[in-house]
């Protein structure tokens, strides 16, 4: 079986690390595979959402396989984050990929370590299993993420929440990992891939074009001073409006036809 695998059902594309036997850790091969999958979700007109996740229950993924990793970064000297700048890791969604505006759910299954997290935090929406974990335990061997995770970490928990997972190479487990907005929701394990797929419906059912400019802006406005923000969102939001689905969405709506629509009527209306 391949070490990671790529299946599309409808406009959903369900990306699975297939590697049970190490814990999902991702080696150079799978590293490939991974940026094989991305590239292809992120060009195929037929799919809007990619659902990752890890084969099995134990672990949805432990990081870089440091069979393969570690031994080259010791011996590379001083060029080697310039030579990684533009690869990222786990196929360079974390650097590299990472402006892809199709949105990535994540359904963390089991334990979560190292890179893993990165790979977790690239991802848009995080649901994680109940007997899911949370382990830093690179800072232990003499590592700090270096692929996006302290950056994400910052901009998801906060500062000080990143220092105390970071410094501290301590494990959280999932309602932890909820209370610091590590992860959006917490699941039994049996809903786990219902409730991400349940997900991805409501996101299926909005306009391609919108969703997508939601994330760019979404991605775009994080950590910039508060008028670059403003400006920013005007500038992604009001491009939409020249999507020709507003004007039928707008006639569903008025005409009552729209199966989401909020009444807003009061009772004695």
């Amino acid at each position: 079986m391949s070490k990671v695998i790529y299946e599309k059902r409808d406009a959903i594309a369900y990306i699975t690390l297939n590697r049970p036997d190490v814990h999902n850790a991702i080696d150079t091969e799978a590293d490939e595979l991974l940026f094989e999958a991305w590239s292809e979700f992120r060009n195929d007109p037929d799919v809007r959402v990619a659902i990752l996740t890890g084969a099995g229950e134990k672990t949805f993924c432990a990081g870089a396989d440091l069979k393969s990793h570690v031994d080259p970064w010791l011996n590379a000297g001083p060029e080697l984050g310039r030579s990684l700048l533009n690869k990222g890791f786990a196929g360079r969604i974390t650097r590299g990929l990472h402006h892809t505006s199709k949105p990535i759910i994540a359904a963390l299954n089991g334990w979560v370590i190292g890179g893993g997290i990165e790979l977790a935090l690239a991802c848009d929406i995080r649901i994680a299993s109940e007997n899911a974990n949370f382990g830093f335990f690179h800072i232990r061997r003499g590592m700090h993420f270096a692929d996006g995770g302290i950056v994400r970490l910052v901009n998801t928990c906060g500062v000080g929440v990143a220092m105390e997972l970071e410094l501290m190479g301590e494990p959280i487990d999932a309602q932890r990992a909820k209370e610091v907005h590590l992860v959006n929701r917490v699941v039994p394990q049996a809903q786990l891939m219902s409730t991400a797929e349940h997900i991805a419906s409501k996101i299926l059912r909005n306009p391609q074009a919108a969703v997508e400019s939601a994330k760019d802006t979404i991605l775009e406005v994080v950590g910039r001073p508060l008028d670059d923000q403003l400006r920013l969102e005007a500038l992604y939001g009001y491009s939409t409006m020249g999507n020709p689905e507003i004007v039928e969405r707008k006639q569903d709506f008025v005409e009552r036809r729209d199966p989401d629509r909020v009444s807003t009527h009061t009772p004695s209306e």
